[in-house]
């Protein structure tokens, strides 16, 4: 849902002849400027996939809202009276999970991190032998997570669920 910006090196922009974005395997537009035409080129892209700045300046990739089909190596090439120059990117998508923490009638805290990528961490404030845990992989890539706490012979009078991801710093 956020922004993705990849830059190509910091080449002459005197003798730029021809700047093209790829990216390897997937379904990705190669998109591309060629500037004695003063032409921009993309096929089949759609408005998420668009250059930055102006691609004779600054030749950057703008990607907006990302999402996870976005995720792969990215080749930059830049032709100039120098030579080729090629610049590799590799783009991770991380999701932040969905939390939920629910109580069934058992006295069973059930803490749910769902669709997350990379995988939420559950932990448990106190510290307890009686959870357990579960995990689900979805075909996208993301994971569910589910955590038990049993405090049916507890003297606890509360606990609390902590998760923590790489997406948020919040807990």
């Amino acid at each position: 849902g956020h922004e993705a910006v990849l830059s190509c090196p910091n080449v002459s922009k005197v003798s730029l002849l021809l700047v093209t974005w790829k990216r390897s395997g997937g379904s990705f537009c190669p998109l591309s400027y060629r500037r004695d035409h003063n032409e921009t080129t993309s096929l089949n892209c759609s408005e998420r996939i668009t250059w930055k700045y102006s691609p004779a300046s600054e030749p950057a990739l703008r990607i907006y809202p990302v999402n996870l089909g976005d995720e792969g190596n990215y080749t930059c090439e830049i032709a100039n009276s120098e030579g080729n120059f090629f610049l590799f990117s590799s783009l991770t998508v991380i999701v932040p999970p969905t939390v939920t923490l629910t109580q069934d009638k058992s006295r069973v805290a059930v803490c749910q991190a769902s669709a997350g990528k990379p995988r939420a961490d559950i932990s448990w404030i106190p510290a307890s032998n009686h959870s357990s845990e579960e995990e689900f992989h979805h075909p996208n890539g993301t994971v569910t997570r589910v955590s038990y706490f049993g405090w049916t012979n507890s003297s606890f009078p509360s606990v609390t669920c902590l998760v923590t991801h790489p997406a948020t710093n919040q807990s």
